[in-house]
């Protein structure tokens, strides 16, 4: 699903990943980063982290203590937790970068961190989100997508101008709600989409 080498994967605090897609990233990453309270479970699972970043209000005492010396506490409240292991990973030189458990839990955290991603597009980031039922791709301008034939598709524009699709079931337009590009579908293997700006594409796993 994602056609990049992942550099790293941030697992989030949202809900732990069950789709063996995700858990399978998060297996095979060269480089994991949990953000805050995610790092409890993922350490109850048998794994350590090489990084614990936020500001440390939903990390266990023990967890603290014990790790202490992967721990970098951020107090920044002008980002999230995600943004913060995002800075932290561009910092390393990493571009390239899967989240996981980024959903769940909290929509307003949800809708906050899906949101984030166009802002990381921005900034040249090559970001996935990788959720149970799908991925988020952020995207610019005009792109080709692998995809299959009957694979639910959607799109949510951020501003882009002139969205047209060859290889959906329904055409697109200039969107201004989200849920008006939602539950489109692939004809094919693949699929193009010609816009002019940035929009986010899900797709969902079969």
């Amino acid at each position: 699903m994602i056609e990049m080498e992942i550099e790293a994967v941030i697992l989030g605090n949202g809900d732990y990943p069950s789709h063996p897609y995700p858990l399978d990233l998060l297996q095979q990453a060269p480089y994991v980063v949990c953000c805050d309270g995610a790092a409890n479970e993922y350490i109850h699972r048998g794994h350590t982290p090489d990084a614990i970043i936020g500001d440390g209000d939903s990390l266990s005492a023990e967890n603290k203590k014990k790790f202490a010396d992967i721990f970098h506490p951020i107090k920044d409240q002008e980002s999230n937790d995600q943004t913060k292991a995002i800075r932290f990973l561009q910092a390393q030189g990493k571009h390239r970068i899967a989240i996981v458990g980024g959903t769940g839990k909290r929509e307003d955290h949800t809708l906050g961190n899906i949101s984030l991603l166009i802002d990381y597009l921005q900034e040249e980031l090559e970001v996935r989100m990788i959720t149970d039922y799908g991925v988020f791709i952020p995207t610019h301008n005009s792109q080709t997508f692998t995809s299959y034939p009957g694979q639910q598709i959607s799109i949510f524009n951020f501003g882009a101008k002139g969205l047209q699709a060859d290889g959906l079931v329904y055409p697109l337009s200039d969107f201004s709600n989200w849920w008006q590009g939602t539950l489109n579908e692939a004809t094919g293997t693949e699929f193009h989409i010609k816009a002019s700006g940035n929009y986010l594409v899900f797709q969902n796993f079969r």
